[in-house]
């Protein structure tokens, strides 16, 4: 045992640096990605969440099996035999949860780049080996969850719970720089993966007090600034004033970017999806008007930060439903014309479907038939709110609940099938209005809500074309909200995806089929890559990451 472990190292050492000279990502490389790498997010910058690997298809997928498995360990000490921690950090606290991954795996050149609050990691892809562990002595803050890392050339970048952007070598892990992205003090909170197009980082904070939402450009190799979109008016003259109160209320007024978009380069539009407006749920202090531009779809030139154009998919919103989610870019047919298009399912239960250099609206419709907190669809496609169902001293009964239809997890697309593919949930709860006192209401205080649990939870697949459910999965069982984890569709006609006894399952992608599941624990969405002929499927459980190929 002695002899096959010291030859193992041995092996291990020699590959060493013939990995730390290929770890490097052109960012021209992410417009038209190769099969066997998974350079940003959602894989390319479409947000499809597609591969054009079919290794693995319908026919021999029930012969998938484990290749490897490897936990992560966070904290400053890691594992015995591992690489040494890195360590850097503006505070002191160490929060030593185990690691939960819950967002986007990078793959460049073989290694796997992947991270959990405070903690970033390099594996090997071809056995999950760690190559270096960097962690981050935090300020405090809340640590929700790491959406994913960016890449730019052989750097990588993380944003913190405390609202840094942390700049790391790509081959060892160490700290180049970090820049603050947020005040700590105002409690925004960093989470989301930053996104790499040319030269601009383009990075987003969360905050669940009243402080305005913006997304902002930062050059990858300095960290500086490069310019800042605030997503609701900050003075007196900002376009859609006249949709709040006063001024006050529009620059406290949330809209917060805390999830990755996308970006199509015939136009350079980035177009990302804004969060609720605050107060959340006692709207008196923001006025009766639209609350631009919190809940909308967003397209701002990725060189200059300057608004293009907007969709409101939940104006004056009252029930904390994010449009966060990652919208998805289609060229395809749509009435019979060819269309540039962008698809989204919102936390509200309804699906959009948008053109996407215009913003022109072409089609809404509900993809949950407990959804009853708006009546019929207005002329220019919103779902029209129905105040009875705003919270009342009484309560009123409302679907979905506060986690909405569905949540920030990516949805997929499939061009084999035409398909848009999302988990969703049916709930309902009561909310009640306890109280209006801007000391009390402010952010997500102001009401009280008592979850009626889920009527379900589903896989579905929607026909963007018409907006209606080309198939729906059921998971088991029925309160089984927080289960979605994001799906992927791959050329070999199939759709992976977690559900919520944890398996790790593969569905057909034109029926919804399920054809084979292995049970590990899913905590995010899978992702695939080709590496020495062999096609990996790769998945996050928790602190784990499972490698499933053919045997």
């Amino acid at each position: 045992m002695t002899t096959v472990r010291a030859l193992l190292l041995t092996t291990l050492a020699a590959l060493a640096p013939a990995l730390s000279q290929a770890q490097s990502l052109d960012p021209a490389e992410i417009l038209n990605p190769v099969p066997d790498s998974w350079p940003t997010y959602s894989g390319d910058y479409s947000g499809q969440r597609f591969s054009k690997l079919d290794q693995i298809n319908q026919q021999n997928v029930s012969h998938l099996s484990l290749a490897w498995a490897q936990r992560v360990v966070s904290g400053s000490r890691g594992p015995q035999g591992a690489p040494a921690v890195n360590i850097g950090g503006e505070g002191t606290a160490e929060i030593n949860n185990p690691a939960n991954i819950r967002g986007a795996i990078l793959q460049v050149d073989g290694v796997l780049y992947l991270a959990a609050p405070d903690n970033a990691w390099a594996l090997d892809a071809h056995d999950g080996h760690e190559i270096w562990h960097y962690f981050w002595k935090t300020k405090g803050g809340t640590h929700i969850g790491n959406r994913g890392l960016g890449m730019w050339h052989d750097r990588v970048y993380m944003e913190t719970p405390d609202n840094y952007l942390i700049c790391l070598d790509a081959r060892t892990g160490k700290e180049i720089w970090h820049k603050e992205i947020a005040s700590f003090n105002l409690q925004y909170f960093s989470t989301m993966a930053p996104i790499v197009i040319g030269n601009h980082l383009i990075i987003g904070t969360g905050d669940d007090l009243d402080e305005p939402g913006y997304v902002q450009a930062m050059d990858p190799e300095t960290g500086d600034l490069q310019w800042r979109f605030y997503t609701v008016p900050m003075k007196k003259g900002d376009p859609g004033l006249d949709t709040w109160l006063n001024v006050d209320a529009a620059s406290h007024g949330g809209g917060n970017v805390w999830v990755p978009g996308s970006y199509d380069p015939e136009t350079h539009l980035y177009i990302f999806g804004t969060g609720n407006p605050s107060a959340a749920y006692t709207s008196q202090k923001r006025g009766p008007g639209l609350n631009l531009y919190t809940c909308a779809l967003v397209a701002v030139n990725v060189d200059t930060g300057k608004m293009a154009w907007y969709y409101q998919t939940s104006p004056h919103d009252t029930h904390d439903y994010d449009s966060a989610q990652t919208p998805i870019l289609v060229d395809a047919m749509f009435n019979g014309k060819p269309r540039k298009l962008v698809l989204t399912a919102a936390r509200n239960g309804y699906f959009f479907v948008a053109d996407r250099t215009t913003g022109e609206h072409l089609l809404t419709s509900k993809i949950s038939d407990t959804v009853n907190w708006a009546g019929p669809i207005d002329k220019e496609g919103h779902p029209a709110r129905i105040p009875a169902k705003d919270f009342d001293l009484a309560g009123a009964l409302v679907s979905p609940a506060n986690q909405g239809t569905v949540n920030w997890m990516p949805p997929a697309y499939s061009p084999d099938t035409g398909l848009f593919y999302v988990q969703t949930t049916d709930s309902y709860a009561m909310y009640y209005l306890t109280t209006t006192d801007p000391r009390g209401s402010m952010g997500l205080g102001g009401k009280d809500e008592q979850s009626l649990g889920s009527m379900g939870s589903y896989m579905v697949a929607i026909d963007y074309k018409t907006g209606k459910i080309a198939w729906q999965h059921r998971y088991p069982g029925v309160a089984n909200y927080g289960v979605q984890n994001g799906p992927l569709t791959t050329a070999g006609k199939l759709l992976f995806a977690g559900d919520p006894s944890g398996n790790l399952v593969a569905y057909d992608s034109a029926k919804g089929t399920p054809l084979w599941h292995s049970r590990v624990g899913v905590s995010n969405a899978p992702e695939t890559y080709m590496l020495d002929g062999h096609q990996y499927i790769l998945v996050g459980a928790g602190d784990m990451v499972y490698a499933f190929r053919l045997n």
